[in-house]
């Protein structure tokens, strides 16, 4: 909500509403929407494969692999791994994120900084 100055009658607008109002922030949300919600989506859907699977198809999910190995226990095994590959993903993702961070938040400083300087 936009706040008034001492010296003058003009609404100045507040931190949050710069930064919601900044084009570079919206694209660093609409990012961050397109990596965390497909990624959870599979996420989800792969998790639960293994007991719809076994409810559902257990005489293929008992198909032997190697040995006393079936793939049951390889589908849950490999969920292990699944969830460290997309925490990795992540990982590099949030860098990217971080970044383009730092990048707003030097723009909107130095924004505020300029409007600081104008109004005196």
């Amino acid at each position: 909500m936009p706040t008034q100055t001492e010296s003058h009658n003009e609404p100045v607008p507040s931190d949050w509403d710069r930064v919601a109002a900044n084009q570079h922030f919206k694209d660093l949300l609409a990012a961050k929407k397109r990596f965390i919600i497909p990624a959870t989506i599979f996420f989800i859907v792969y998790y639960f494969a293994l007991p719809v699977l076994v409810g559902y198809a257990p005489e293929l999910m008992r198909t032997p692999v190697v040995g006393p190995v079936n793939l049951a226990y390889l589908l849950a095994l490999s969920e292990f791994f699944v969830a460290w590959f997309i925490a990795w993903l992540y990982v590099r993702a949030a860098n990217r994120f971080d970044a383009m961070g730092k990048r707003i938040l030097a723009e909107l400083q130095l924004k505020k900084d300029q409007d600081e300087e104008s109004r005196r």
